[in-house]
């Protein structure tokens, strides 16, 4: 009843998602041979989800996130379609009997070590560019015993970037959320300008990885792109209704559906291309 109580204190740790995307812990229990394929995989974190959907077989899912099969958040929505959607109650994770759990959070805590001996577990980093979402996607395909998937997927994205033109030179961009947020270097969505060639109006003002610009300060700074999630398109609230100010409207957009950054997955090329055509539009 202890270790009960104490995953049960613990549950929004594991599944609850504070944080909807993994972040690193310890090394994990996977090394770079071939291990045989699981058969009851959990997910605890919306890119696990993501990843597991594209490279292990539906059979084996056990449980996934919340998020799983949310399209607005997920970009294999699609795929979740039918399996086992995991809730929050830690007691679920243990009646899965799991024989490997994906996305481990990295939480210093007693329920965190119990599940971490209890079970086979995979951390996954929050990817920040291409090269940590290969790393990411040849974990998990060899996590889930199928890494030939995970090398023919990395092939796939390889040649279809290849083919992405890049953005007309000198463009600079914005990439601007709800309540005036603005994305920074080191970020995924910096990593996407790099990649097809355009500059990061937050690099270039020095601004953090994240941060807030008003509107009077974005229209003054006057990117030749502002960049959005697709989402907000619509005026929803106050949040959204700063970014349909009139002061803005002699600046382009290029809207791309949030599912395709807030992970770093195969869905980077989908926001690549489209970050690209809509530049290249304008």
């Amino acid at each position: 009843m202890a270790f009960l109580t104490t995953l049960r204190s613990a549950s929004v740790a594991l599944l609850g998602l504070a944080a909807v995307c993994g972040v690193s812990a310890s090394s994990p229990p996977v090394s770079g041979r071939a291990v045989a394929a699981p058969k009851r995989i959990v997910s605890l974190n919306l890119c696990a989800d993501q990843l597991v959907l594209a490279l292990a077989d539906r059979d084996q899912i056990a449980g996934l996130t919340r998020y799983a099969a949310d399209p607005a958040m997920s970009a294999e929505a699609a795929r979740a379609k039918g399996l086992p959607i995991l809730r929050g109650a830690a007691e679920e994770i243990m009646a899965t009997n799991p024989d490997l759990v994906v996305g481990m959070p990295a939480r210093r805590n007693p329920a965190i070590k119990a599940l971490k001996t209890r079970y086979p577990a995979v951390d996954l980093k929050s990817a920040d560019g291409y090269d940590a979402i290969l790393t990411s996607i040849r974990k998990v395909a060899l996590a889930v015993g199928h890494p030939e998937r995970g090398e023919a997927l990395i092939v796939g994205m390889e040649r279809d970037l290849a083919h992405i033109p890049r953005a007309r030179k000198g463009v600079v961009a914005a990439y601007w959320q709800r309540r005036g947020y603005l994305t920074g270097t080191g970020t995924l969505i910096d990593d996407l300008m790099t990649r097809v060639g355009v500059t990061n109006l937050a690099g270039k003002l020095g601004k953090p990885a994240l941060s807030q610009m008003g509107i009077e300060e974005l229209a003054a700074a006057r990117p030749d792109v502002i960049v959005v999630d697709a989402a907000t398109d619509k005026v929803v609230d106050q949040g959204t209704a700063m970014m349909h100010h009139p002061v803005l409207d002699g600046i382009p957009r290029v809207a791309i559906p949030q599912a395709w950054t807030v992970c770093g997955g195969p869905a980077y090329v989908k926001a690549a291309r489209a970050l690209a055509k809509g530049v290249n539009a304008r």
